[in-house]
């Protein structure tokens, strides 16, 4: 495994590249993130435990999204086996999967409390109107270091699933070079979120005219909740494409092993 360092302009490739692949296989795409949302939204229901659930399984379902995203470009279709390949490589990797998820969980758990603590009791929070509440949020202290403190966060754990799967690199170390990964390509990164954002805004503002050409909410929503769905998903199915550049394209360790990772 080598790292590559790419140039800022391959975020925009990775971008069209997820796009293109989507168009590929939308509806499985669509399909499988429809899934992740619907289990997240079920596991919402159980108080806590749910939501420590859900939080456990996030870097075992962004390996899944991947997997997937992987077969899409391979010309394969996805099936819904691709969201559990993270718990089909035996014992350590099912380990290993689950000791990033924890990780993870400890992560957002210590900047939720930091970002508590800044924030506190704001005085006269039960009497804001909706737009002074807005406008409080916007301008906290604590909502603004929450934000820059996940920022290191989603670095350690954008390519550590998938170097922990089908590289075999131990889970801390697995963050480790993943934050390295993404530094060394920051600019290439950058470029990448700059391009989706650009993409969901323009994406807002077609489906705002459109709405209001239709009138109706009920017909609005009938167009709006799918797009939002297409959208979400080609964005997570652009994610596999950094992480293939970023290091090189020999053979994953054990890529072999199924069906699903076999030579392209």
């Amino acid at each position: 495994m080598k790292l590559r360092t790419v140039p800022a302009s391959t975020g925009l490739q990775w971008v069209r590249l997820g796009v293109k692949t989507f168009l590929r296989q939308p509806l499985a795409m669509s399909g499988l993130f429809f899934m992740f949302m619907a289990v997240v939204s079920v596991l919402a229901l159980v108080p806590f435990l749910g939501t420590a659930l859900a939080t456990l399984l996030t870097p075992a379902v962004n390996l899944g999204l991947m997997s997937a995203s992987r077969e899409a470009e391979a010309g394969r279709f996805p099936m819904p086996k691709q969201l559990v390949t993270a718990f089909r490589g035996g014992p350590a990797k099912t380990r290993g999967m689950l000791t990033l998820g924890g990780l993870y969980g400890l992560g957002l758990l210590v900047i939720l409390l930091l970002v508590g603590l800044l924030e506190g009791n704001p005085e006269g929070a039960a009497t804001m109107t909706a737009e002074e509440a807005m406008r409080s949020m916007v301008t906290s202290p604590a909502l603004w270091f929450g934000l820059v403190a996940m920022m290191p966060l989603q670095m350690l754990f954008w390519h550590a699933p998938a170097l922990l799967f089908w590289h075999g690199v131990p889970p801390v170390k697995s963050l480790f070079f993943s934050l390295m990964a993404c530094w060394a390509n920051k600019g290439a990164l950058l470029v990448f979120l700059l391009g989706w954002t650009g993409l969901f805004v323009a994406f807002s503002v077609s489906l705002s005219l459109l709405s209001a050409l239709l009138g109706g909410a009920e017909a609005a929503g009938l167009i709006v909740y799918p797009a939002v769905l297409f959208m979400a998903s080609m964005f997570f199915t652009s994610i596999w494409f950094t992480f293939r550049d970023s290091f090189d394209d020999s053979e994953p360790a054990g890529a072999a092993a199924t069906d699903d990772f076999a030579p392209h």
